[in-house]
């Protein structure tokens, strides 16, 4: 039985004739802080397999008007889900969360195909054991042949606009991320920076990003 789908020309479709995106929407509860929040979770599917980010919602019915308050967070495996040191992902997340928690109307948009910039996990692994010879975060990236910032936010854009948030107060020290989603169709009405607390592992880490990618750390 041939199971590809036709076109009503009676074609077998090709990847243009895909939608940019699928969506399905349902309750997550998290814990956070001790307590027990409930956010209203949006899975996007883009058209590669592993173009997947997932957006929370926390809307209080007093929000009515409000810009939403969004962080764009790039997925990270060592930092995210064991707490790794050699960033500060872990502490931006969790600053993120009680901001957005705290917020009337406010987003997490989480994009876990922007591991390492965009480079993914292996290759994010080799930066580390090129950056413990010496190298930092940058020409590590080079080194191995990739882009010093890979990601793309076309999808983080199209899930934004889908969901009503055209225009957002970002959680964001990068510029160029801000610069990105202005690019795409997203206003960025006000860029809210995240500080966290440097520790041994991460100062030349924070210092790369403040010195050479612009960051306002």
């Amino acid at each position: 039985m041939n199971t590809a789908q036709t076109c009503a020309s009676g074609k077998t479709p090709d990847a243009s004739d895909a939608p940019e995106f699928q969506v399905v929407e349902t309750v997550l509860p998290i814990e956070f802080g001790g307590f027990e929040f409930q956010f209203r979770a949006h899975a996007f599917q883009g058209r590669r397999e592993e173009e997947q980010l997932l957006v929370l919602v926390h809307r209080r019915a007093i929000a009515s008007g409000a810009l939403p308050i969004v962080r764009l967070h790039s997925g990270c495996v060592t930092g995210d889900i064991f707490h790794s040191r050699r960033c500060d992902c872990y502490q931006q997340l969790q600053s993120c969360l009680e901001i957005v928690l705290a917020s009337s109307f406010g987003a997490i948009v989480y994009l876990p195909y922007h591991e390492g910039r965009g480079i993914g996990l292996f290759k994010k692994m080799q930066t580390y054991a090129l950056q413990e010879q010496g190298l930092d975060t940058v020409d590590a990236n080079i080194a191995i042949g990739a882009p010093v910032d890979a990601r793309d936010y076309r999808l983080a854009v199209q899930a934004l606009i889908h969901l009503g948030m055209n225009e957002v107060r970002l959680l964001c020290n990068n510029p160029a991320k801000a610069e990105a989603l202005t690019s795409l169709g997203v206003r960025v009405v006000e860029r809210i920076s995240i500080t966290g607390v440097p520790n041994p592992h991460n100062e030349r880490y924070l210092m790369t990003k403040r010195m050479r990618m612009g960051h306002s750390i």
